[in-house]
């Protein structure tokens, strides 16, 4: 075998089987001890410390080749001093303690990523699609859109998709956190990795498996194991003022007491710092922690921003509002009863694909009326449609269109109190003007209470940047009392517009459309309302909320926020103990072996610490409590 694939055969070995090495090596000289063979023991103990040794002496080349330099320079040290001056009893136990560290990270982090990767297991590779044969079992890859799958109890949706049957029954906790049971209707859009917990169900697929919710988790997730957060990046530059301090302490303490065993307890104490260990652990686990709630942080860096934020600009439709247009009003003529106007315009609008038709149709089958087939249809597009129903003539849109094509006269006393934000639309029938059916896009209505929430978290500043007309976007800044409200906006100037606010702190974009792909990636953090938005600006965005809930946007702050103070805490509070330690070992007060289950003690306890940032915090508790 060549020298450096002996050396590259190391590093690959796992850190269980590093410790079984040194664990083993421990256990087998301290029976030479007892023995009364001291010299065996010895020898045993060097063999035992050698192997951690030299895979750390790799790490720490390959790490130097990429420019890094960190606190394993101090472990290896203080293997290195102990075994030069006749103390391999303490190498040994430094290398289990080291190894031990490392394989204790690599569970700690397991265990963060685990929220985030639960879902790809549980994802079959295969879905059963109808074609022309019947049902047929075919591999997801091979699925697009516009497929039409049985989904049976138990299974995992492959694909995002709309359901085609009348009832779906959803276990969604994989995306959402939420533990109860979601029903889903008609036409209502599923997240693929949810769990079908009801009767079997129609599903038509509406991406392809590539660029589904699962997918994207799977992007992320690899994503989030490659980046490191700005806070981790901050760690290692102390990491190199206390591989200075270390040196510098153990270099006096041998020189002003002429005891190298001194020397050797400070290395010891300070091998490995919390530095390397609690950081990374805390980060993966406040991203596990927000994905588990359905929003998913691309990468540590944006977990980093997302808890600086002082700014957020929010877009209104699709963000603020649901994106979509719904019946709020119904204003008849005298002689009209308001159900079967609506009813028969619905059946009418299913001829259309205008988006008030669809909200139209939408609010009438919600209402369980009656449809019937629309004839002789005649559609104006963007104005208006006309056609027979059940026999009767009627006419569907704008008042002046309506009024004219039915001989009718406006009856403008009908809209007297409506909100300039609304939508009108005109019905006719038999000739006769029949009413007006108000739509609106209504604000959500937890909008209020999160902006609220992210007051509290930390955001002194709330912007409404919309592209809407000005009275609609000043309907919604007010109702939410925003501080500052922008309309008419071009994709151009909200990207003009997230610029302006940078002097007051990290930017936070808010949006769901195409046009708010430009100002998420210009913002400090870009968020995405991944659940109903376009593909560019979950692309766009470093954030992505994966279900259609702003509730979330609020949580995620809070997460974020004590996630980069648990970390800190982590580093402040082992630094400090770490510090202390080594103080005591350079008086002689603390033997390298004892100061070695010292360090040991230190890195256990940053680490429960840093695992503290995957379980809810008081805020978040607060905050379910109040829902």
């Amino acid at each position: 075998m060549r020298f450096p694939a002996f050396f590259d055969a190391l590093r690959r070995q796992t850190p269980l089987g590093l410790v079984a090495v040194a664990l083993v090596g421990l256990a087998a000289g301290g029976a030479m001890v007892f023995a009364g063979r001291e010299q065996t023991a010895a020898a045993i103990w060097f063999v035992a410390t050698v192997p951690v040794l030299l895979a750390l002496f790799y790490e720490i080349f390959t790490s130097l080749r990429r420019g890094d330099v960190g606190l394993d320079v101090v472990a290896a040290l203080s293997m290195s001093a102990a075994l030069a001056f006749g103390e391999p009893l303490a190498g040994n136990v430094v290398a289990l303690m080291y190894s031990g560290g490392q394989l204790l990270e690599r569970f700690a982090e397991g265990r963060a990523r685990r929220e985030m990767t639960a879902l790809l297991g549980r994802v079959g590779r295969t879905a059963m699609r109808y074609g022309a044969a019947g049902l047929e079992e075919v591999p997801i890859e091979m699925l697009v859109p516009g497929d039409r799958l049985l989904i049976r109890h138990g299974e995992v949706l492959p694909v995002d998709g709309t359901t085609l049957s009348e009832l779906a029954l959803l276990d969604q906790s994989a995306l959402t956190g939420e533990s109860l049971p979601v029903e889903k209707r008609l036409g209502d859009e599923l997240l693929s990795g949810s769990t079908s917990v009801g009767p079997a169900f129609d599903l038509r697929t509406e991406r392809p498996a590539a660029e589904s919710t699962y997918a994207g988790i799977v992007r992320l997730v690899e994503a989030a194991q490659r980046s490191r957060a700005p806070i981790v990046r901050l760690a290692d530059r102390y990491a190199m003022g206390f591989l200075a301090l270390t040196v510098a302490m153990a270099g006096a303490a041998w020189a002003l007491s002429g005891d190298h065993l001194r020397a050797l307890a400070v290395l010891v104490v300070a091998t490995p710092c919390p530095l390397i260990l609690a950081v990374p652990v805390a980060i993966i686990s406040g991203m596990s922690r927000a994905a588990r709630i359905g929003v998913l942080v691309k990468n540590g860096g944006a977990l980093e921003a997302l808890s600086r934020v002082r700014v957020a600009v929010l877009d209104k439709t699709g963000t603020l509002t649901h994106g979509k247009a719904e019946l709020s009003d119904m204003r008849m003529a005298e002689g009209h009863e308001a159900d079967e106007v609506l009813r028969l315009a619905a059946s009418l609008d299913q001829a259309s694909a205008h988006v008030v038709a669809a909200a139209l149709v939408e609010a009438a089958q919600r209402r369980g009326l009656a449809l019937s087939e629309p004839t002789q249809v005649l559609e104006t597009p963007g104005t208006a449609i006309e056609g027979m129903v059940e026999g009767r003539p009627v006419v569907v849109g704008g008042a002046a269109f309506v009024h004219r094509h039915s001989g009718s006269e406006a009856q403008p006393a009908l809209l007297a109190g409506l909100p300039d934000h609304v939508v009108t639309v005109a019905v006719a029938i038999d000739g006769s003007f029949a009413g007006y059916l108000v739509l609106a896009d209504p604000v959500r209505t937890d909008a209020a209470h999160v902006i609220e929430r992210l007051r509290d978290a930390g955001v002194e500043r709330v912007v409404l940047a919309s592209g809407d007309r000005e009275e609609t976007a000043l309907h919604v800044g007010r109702e939410l009392g925003v501080d500052r409200i922008l309309a008419n906006l071009t994709p151009e100037q909200k990207i003009d517009a997230v610029i302006a606010e940078r002097g007051m702190g990290k930017i936070m974009m808010v949006g769901d459309g195409v046009n708010d792909a430009p100002a998420l990636a210009v913002a400090d953090v870009g968020v995405a309302m991944g659940a109903r938005g376009a593909a560019a600006s979950s692309e766009a965005a470093s954030v992505v909320l994966l279900v259609d809930a702003l509730d979330r946007l609020a949580s995620a702050v809070v997460i974020a926020r004590r996630t980069r103070a648990i970390a800190l805490q982590s580093v402040y509070i082992g630094l400090g103990l770490s510090l202390a330690g080594m103080v005591a070992a350079a008086l002689g007060y603390l033997p390298p072996v004892q100061g070695a289950l010292f360090q040991e003690a230190i890195d256990i306890a940053v680490i429960l610490n840093a695992l503290r940032a995957l379980a809810p915090g008081r805020e978040e508790r607060l905050a379910r409590a109040a829902a």
